[in-house]
Order: C-alpha cells, then sequence, then structure tokens
C-alpha cells in the first residue's frame, strides 16, 4: 500500500504505549467451508454466507420467472428451503394435465 511502513510490527498501536499483539479473529467459523460445501452440493444455486448477518443465502443459477433468493441460519434449513423452492417452480411449471376420462376407446 501506498505511505505504509513495510517494517511496522501488526498489531495494537497506541501513542506512549508498546505495541499489543491483537490475534485474528474468526468470526464466521466454519460456516465459510459449509458454504463453499452447499454451493458444490447444489449445482443449480449459488451459496454465499453472510457474516454479518450470520446466515446462509442460496441464489437460483438457473432461469426461474422471478428471482429466486432464499436464506436460512442453518445449513441443514438452507437445503430444505432450498429444495421446497425447486418444487415450488417445478409444479407451477407444470403443464397442466386433465383428469382421466372414464370413457374407453375402442
Amino acid at each position: 500500500m501506498i505511505g505504509r511502513d513495510p517494517y511496522r510490527v501488526p498489531g495494537r498501536h497506541r501513542a506512549g504505549q508498546a505495541h499489543a499483539v491483537v490475534h485474528h479473529r474468526v468470526w464466521d467459523g466454519p460456516a465459510r467451508p459449509e458454504a463453499e460445501r452447499l454451493d458444490g452440493a447444489w449445482p443449480g444455486w449459488t451459496v454465499l454466507y453472510g457474516a454479518g448477518s450470520r446466515c446462509f443465502y442460496a441464489v437460483a443459477a438457473w432461469p426461474a420467472p422471478e428471482s429466486l433468493i432464499v436464506s436460512d441460519p442453518t445449513p441443514e434449513g438452507l437445503e430444505r428451503r432450498m429444495h421446497e423452492a425447486e418444487m415450488t417452480v417445478i409444479t407451477r411449471l407444470a403443464p397442466e394435465t386433465s383428469p382421466p376420462s372414464d370413457r374407453r376407446l375402442p
């Protein structure tokens, strides 16, 4: 970066005090790898994890009649919602079938 001292020791710096080591904190823990796993397991979806919202999001990567985004705080819940969304779209796009008639053809 421009203007940055390349020899600066990482950590917290305050005037008049020695620098303090600050440990890198992983806010989302195993959530990002879980989102990557879901992204690979569900090829028709793009799966993301929001560290601020602590929620999993899935965006349909296939043509849908309208934008299709589902979310859930747990990966299991997201998979359930993705499955429900797929079934809803499939049933809406299924052609109307007429009930079988009682007439028999010769």
